[in-house]
């Protein structure tokens, strides 16, 4: 008896250290996390009194928003790239130069007084976002397996969210001071690279040989979750884009109120996220994806008839609790059938199209706005949700569906 307990309190020792290092590698994980949805929404509140500042720069007004968005751009052309290098030379030094590049890109609006410099240092921040958002999703796939996995996915997509409404306030405070002062937000990455590097370790799987790489492809119903992730953006990037015009069009003149609309959606948008890996032990890929769509498609239903400020906030509830399960539920797949070897080129795949989506989003509403009103145009929208909803769910009972979603 005395052997049973020596040998637990042997086990219990070797056990808590393993513990104590897992969880500091997963707040690592969800630091980095944090990063991609604060390099492009930090300086949001910002771009109004940086129009004012360079209002002498021919089309500044333009310029200024090129700002916000050009990021979101230079993350999709550069995700597929970053992919092919973390395959072929590993995770974690690229990760470091990510985060280093991140800090002096994302900074260096503080100091430069030119525009035209501060939207090339916006494309180099897109560059290392680029690099270190393919970065986590692949660690993630890497470290986890099964249900740890399913449960981190949810948690990561949650933790982003809820990191997203942190730093867009906290920009709004600083930039309040002065417009200059969210650029030092991007100096949180140096914070985060010391636990990168303690507490993060390169995976075996990068040491594949290029002939094994050469030899395995991602089965092909994999570009339909990258189309699906470029459509699903595009719609729900309706929501920052367009909502506050259609506040205004309803009298909704407080800018504290827009912006509580839009984070209600960010903040739904984290429940469900959190809530992913209960949602997916009872339904599959294709369900959840289903009732996500139908979730988004009430929403948009409720803000093209709102005519009260409820209404809208309704919408952007259901709206963002969609939104929060099909994330989580379209990274968990790709990593499921991503073969190790290229699982850094698909994952850097599933980010060109996250971000791409977002990036046409305001230029595909753009001419639809100018035949429809805007609460038209998200009735439309509502009205593709449950298309997609629907198309789905019968995807779900038909055979083929069966067989690849469990």
């Amino acid at each position: 008896m005395g052997m049973v307990k020596q040998t637990d309190i042997i086990s219990d020792n070797i056990a808590k250290p393993i513990q104590n290092k897992k969880w500091k590698l997963k707040l690592t994980l969800l630091l980095v996390s944090s990063l991609t949805i604060m390099s492009i929404i930090t300086i949001s509140p910002a771009l109004p009194q940086m129009a004012k500042v360079f209002s002498d720069v021919k089309g500044a007004e333009f310029l200024v928003k090129l700002v916000l968005t050009l990021p979101a751009l230079m993350i999709a052309l550069f995700s597929p790239i970053a992919g092919r290098l973390i395959d072929r030379y590993g995770r974690l030094r690229i990760l470091w130069m990510s985060l280093v590049l991140y800090a002096i890109s994302g900074a260096a609006g503080y100091f430069l007084d030119n525009l035209y410099h501060i939207l090339i240092s916006r494309a180099v921040l897109g560059i290392a976002v680029g690099m270190s958002m393919t970065i986590v999703i692949t660690l993630i796939a890497d470290y986890f397996d099964g249900m740890e996995r399913q449960k981190f996915v949810g948690i990561q997509v949650a933790f982003m969210s809820m990191g997203g409404i942190l730093f867009i306030g906290l920009g709004g405070i600083l930039s309040d001071i002065n417009w200059r002062y969210p650029f030092l937000i991007y100096l949180f990455s140096l914070l985060v690279l010391p636990l990168s590097m303690m507490f993060l370790d390169e995976p075996a799987v990068v040491e594949n040989k290029a002939q094994a790489r050469l030899n395995v492809k991602a089965p092909p119903i994999i570009w339909m979750l990258f189309i699906n992730t470029m459509l699903m953006w595009i719609v729900f990037f309706f929501i920052p884009v367009q909502i506050p015009f259609h506040l205004k069009a309803m009298g909704i003149e407080k800018n504290s109120l827009i912006g509580a609309a839009i984070a209600t959606s960010t903040l739904f948008s984290a429940v469900s996220s959190f809530s992913y890996s209960r949602i997916k032990g009872r339904f599959s890929f294709l369900s959840v994806f289903s009732m996500g769509y139908l979730l988004m498609a009430a929403g948009f239903a409720c803000i093209a008839f709102s005519n009260t400020y409820v209404l809208v906030i309704i919408g952007m509830m259901l709206s963002g609790l969609g939104m929060g399960m099909m994330i989580p539920n379209t990274n968990m797949w790709v990593m499921k059938i991503s073969p190790p070897p290229i699982r850094g080129k698909e994952i850097g795949k599933l980010t060109t199209f996250w971000f791409f989506g977002q990036f046409l989003s305001p230029v595909i509403i753009f001419p639809v706005l100018n035949i429809l009103s805007l609460s038209s145009t998200f009735l439309l929208a509502s009205g593709f949700l449950l298309l997609m909803s629907m198309g789905f769910l019968i995807f779900h009972f038909s055979k083929f569906g069966k067989s690849i979603t469990q």
